[in-house]
């Protein structure tokens, strides 16, 4: 009897196990929050850019000879401040700069709050460092003040030269400002202005993806507040209060959403000769013949030197070697199902990372590469 009821027992524990197991399986295994994969339409910075002096520089400034912009600009700074200059005068400064200011205004922001700010030099000026942005307006793509910027430079590189040699650590002409930007003005923004009405964009357009937000929204609010119009964009039928509607957006941020699978893309950087591939790639069989063909060319020059007294002259004779070598190559089979059988299958073809782009490019007109293929 005792036996029996251990037999019971570890028969419930094994149900209960499988039973555990099952509903773990059934939750989202790489579920993600709304506020990941969408923002709300409205809700993003503001590039901002403006143009200013840098001074203060230890003869690391432009050279006003090949930059005379930033001469005109220090005159009619002067101007501004009550100081003429002489017309003519040839303004020789080696300790201002001409410089470019970028920043980002990030929504909601409100006057008197501060901004980071980046200073790139536009001009010949070989190093920032130590230099003081005088006041420079910032501007939006509508042309109007949105913030000041001002304040010392922060350099991160360094260099030193003498008699002709030098050397030099990071990037020199550039630097940031940490809050070195005032904000003076506001980005107007209306919020569910037309009846509580709200847009929810997705980053990357896809139809499965947004039926299961809407699915998920309209689940945690217990009615119909989300419809899909189109692969990217979703309607939310928000609160007319303020305070009402930041909850709601606030939840809405937070819902766990499964997002479907990406569809399959090789991904060929030309530039670096980088191939990157998600896990969605498949290989079909197919057969690969893969070898290299090279070319050296080696110049000797010899001297054809003429003899005593016969009025010849003395000519360098260019002697060239042109060697062609080409491997061998045998045709391979490869195929995958999975990423890692597709990489090893490549990766059998002993081809190099440039080489790799042309047979991916091949399989992918012969119809074995199931993937886009996406240069950039």
């Amino acid at each position: 009897m005792r036996l029996s009821g251990y037999r019971t027992i570890n028969t419930w524990l094994i149900q209960l196990s499988v039973l555990v197991l099952m509903c773990l399986l059934a939750f989202p295994a790489h579920a993600e929050r709304i506020r990941e994969l969408a923002g709300f339409a409205g809700v993003r910075d503001n590039q901002l850019v403006g143009y200013g002096l840098v001074v203060g520089l230890d003869s690391t400034g432009d050279q006003t000879t090949q930059a005379p912009f930033t001469s005109q600009s220090l005159i009619n700074m002067l101007s501004q401040l009550g100081v003429t200059v002489p017309a003519g005068t040839n303004l020789q400064l080696r300790n201002v700069a001409a410089v470019m200011v970028t920043a980002d205004l990030p929504p909601f922001s409100r006057p008197g709050q501060r901004l980071d700010i980046v200073v790139s030099s536009i001009a010949n000026a070989r190093s920032l460092r130590g230099g003081t942005l005088l006041m420079t307006p910032l501007k939006g793509a509508d042309g109007d003040t949105y913030a000041i910027a001002q304040g010392n430079m922060l350099v991160g590189g360094a260099g030193a030269q003498a008699g002709g040699s030098s050397v030099q650590i990071n990037q020199q002409a550039s630097g940031r400002i940490p809050n070195g930007a005032l904000v003076e003005r506001e980005v107007p923004l209306n919020l569910g202005g037309n009846g509580g009405m709200l847009e929810l964009q997705l980053n990357d357009s896809d139809f499965g993806t947004v039926q299961r937000m809407v699915t998920a929204i309209n689940n945690e609010f217990g009615q119909s507040v989300a419809y899909a119009q189109n692969g990217r964009v979703i309607a939310l039928d928000g609160p007319v209060d303020d305070n009402a509607r930041v909850n709601f957006m606030a939840r809405v941020e937070n819902v766990q959403v499964t997002p479907t699978e990406a569809p399959a893309r090789v991904v060929l950087n030309s530039r670096t000769g980088s191939v990157v591939m998600n896990s969605a790639v498949t290989l079909r069989e197919a057969a690969v013949a893969h070898g290299s063909l090279s070319i050296m060319i080696d110049t000797q020059f010899g001297v054809s030197q003429p003899n005593p007294f016969g009025g010849g002259e003395t000519v360098v004779v260019p002697d060239a070697d042109i060697d062609i070598e080409q491997q061998e190559a045998y045709l391979q089979i490869v195929e995958g199902a999975q990423l890692n059988e597709v990489v090893n299958a490549l990766n059998a073809l002993g081809a190099t990372p440039q080489d790799l782009m042309s047979i991916l490019e091949a399989l992918k007109a012969s119809g074995s590469l199931r993937a886009e293929l996406e240069v950039i």
